[in-house]
């Protein structure tokens, strides 16, 4: 299984790239590949004017394109997602997210940002075609503190229970998903196949 976690920071520190990080690891623990991109780590001029053939955004596309899942993690700004990830969202292509099961999480300033998932970031993601997605986090900045120099940082018991049970889902979502079949497994049951007319 593969996914792409997708951080819309455009801050280096930041309490979504913490949880994206949280999600990461749970994920590797359990057996999935993650790679990882920051909206940052692109060209603004790339975004900016959706140079869809920039290196690092079409390494972008074809791992979207090849992933089973994607968890797209946000601070929210304005009661919405962060602009820089919206520039990002737009070069991908319509039916991108087709066949692929998705998780929105968000992080504000207080749970007066907590409907930004529902009515802002979710019908982004079900317009590239989310085939499926996850009721989605929403964590205030309160529960989340950036450890000092080299100590991790800390969720609130209630955010690290939810993100705990968030990932479970997704992961039973992932596996549920049907596999393609080796197109060399399914020509040698085609010949091998016994026939009638």
């Amino acid at each position: 299984m593969l996914v792409v976690s997708l951080g819309g920071s455009p801050s280096v520190r930041s309490r979504s790239g913490v949880l994206l990080e949280r999600t990461r690891q749970w994920l590797q623990r359990h057996g999935v590949e993650v790679v990882t991109f920051q909206v940052r780590d692109f060209a603004a001029e790339d975004l900016l004017h959706a140079r869809f053939d920039s290196p690092k955004v079409l390494d972008f596309l074809e791992l979207v394109q090849k992933a089973d899942g994607l968890i797209v993690a946000t601070p929210v700004y304005k009661a919405s997602f962060s602009g820089a990830l919206k520039t990002l969202l737009d070069l991908l292509p319509e039916r991108a997210l087709a066949n692929k099961v998705v998780l929105p999480i968000a992080t504000g300033g207080s749970i007066a940002h907590m409907l930004a998932v529902d009515y802002a970031l979710k019908p982004v993601l079900a317009a590239l075609k989310a085939q499926e997605m996850l009721q989605g986090i929403f964590a205030d900045d309160s529960q989340i503190a950036y450890g000092e120099g080299t100590a991790a940082a800390q969720l609130a018991p209630a955010l690290e229970q939810r993100l705990e049970n968030a990932l479970q889902e997704f992961h039973y979502a992932l596996s549920r998903r049907p596999q393609p079949l080796d197109p060399n497994l399914l020509n040698e049951r085609l010949l091998s196949a016994r026939w009638s007319i």
